[in-house]
């Protein structure tokens, strides 16, 4: 099967999304489909504002119907809802093809944090995008029952996975002190809430992964945290290895790809209870949850990391393919 992938999150971006349409496309090739993505660096592109990582394609629907038309997909899926996913909806909708969709960061609050844009108006507009669909793939039960709660009516679960062959307990680890080393790992944005775990108080060493808007001014302001920039690969399995406890502060990720690497490297996590760690750490031995950040990192240093390494490599990319390729509907040129 010819599967395109319409996508803005893409190379040289660094983020969950991106590892997820990387490894989904690798697992689909394992199993003998053809994958074409379809991507910013192929049209001319600008900066999105806030975000320069992020690059916004200025295409006209005709330059995007012409890449879809040489590949010849038998199926469509559109991972994000930036100026390429709506041109590459445009030209399914014309043509009566199905399509997919999938939904991977709330947008709306991200944007709302930003300029205090109304969510309503936000979440209309991806509503609109997403129900014209024949499915909406969303990556917990808890986003999707939210979802679902907004008006999307095609929500399914698409969950995420972790490459065990990179994200291990057994391997090199970083030089470090005696004292208990606190991690994050991501985007370094408002709406990661970084800053809620900066400003803790706990023992040993804070350390921060990544790179973002607010980088500048949160490592002027923290000093004594160890920054250490965009990791990838078996550097930052390597992080995650000589880290105690991984701290997600986030309460706006829709699943949270980092948490699962940490714990699949025996490193527990520390994260309030909302959407994306109910569902990726929920009550297992893999982490714990509270409204008090400070006193989850604490408790998470008393896990048992070989319990929390055995969780954490649990989640499988296998079956988060099979589910991916269940919510495909095959194109009906003879229709």
């Amino acid at each position: 099967m010819k599967i395109m992938i319409v996508t803005e999150a893409w190379d040289p971006q660094i983020n969950g999304v991106v590892r997820t349409l990387k490894m989904t496309t690798r697992q689909l090739t394992d199993l003998g489909h053809e994958v074409q993505m379809l991507t910013p660096d192929q049209f001319f592109n600008i900066p999105c504002p806030t975000y320069p990582e992020i690059r916004l394609t200025i295409a006209p629907t005709h330059k995007v119907r012409k890449k879809i038309d040489e590949f010849k997909p038998d199926v469509l899926h559109i991972a994000t809802e930036g100026p390429l996913g709506w041109a590459a909806r445009k030209v399914a909708i014309q043509r009566g093809w199905p399509f997919s969709t999938g939904f991977h960061s709330r947008f709306p609050e991200y944007i709302h944090m930003r300029v205090k844009f109304p969510l309503e108006w936000s979440y209309n507009a991806l509503r609109n995008f997403h129900n014209a669909g024949v499915s909406t793939m969303v990556p917990t039960v808890a986003m999707l029952e939210t979802l679902r709660e907004q008006g999307f009516t095609k929500v399914i679960h698409w969950s995420r996975g972790v490459n065990s062959e990179l994200f291990t307990p057994h391997g090199d680890t970083i030089e470090r002190g005696n004292g208990p080393i606190f991690l994050h790992v991501g985007r370094i944005a408002v709406e990661k809430s970084i800053e809620n775990f900066l400003a803790m108080d706990l023992p040993g060493e804070k350390w921060v992964a990544g790179e973002g808007p607010s980088r500048k001014e949160l490592q002027k302001k923290y000093p004594e945290v160890r920054w250490f920039g965009w990791l990838s690969g078996e550097e930052l399995a390597r992080l995650y290895r000589s880290a105690d406890v991984f701290v997600f502060p986030s309460r706006t990720d829709t699943f949270g790809l980092v948490m699962i690497e940490a714990m699949a490297c025996g490193t527990p996590v520390a994260a309030y209870p909302v959407t994306g760690p109910i569902d990726v750490v929920g009550n297992s031995e893999g982490g714990v949850l509270r409204e008090d950040l400070r006193v989850a990192s604490l408790m998470a240093l008393q896990l048992d990391r070989r319990k929390v390494a055995d969780y954490g490599a649990k989640f499988s990319w296998d079956a988060a393919t099979s589910q991916f390729l269940g919510a495909l509907r095959p194109i009906d040129r003879a229709a």
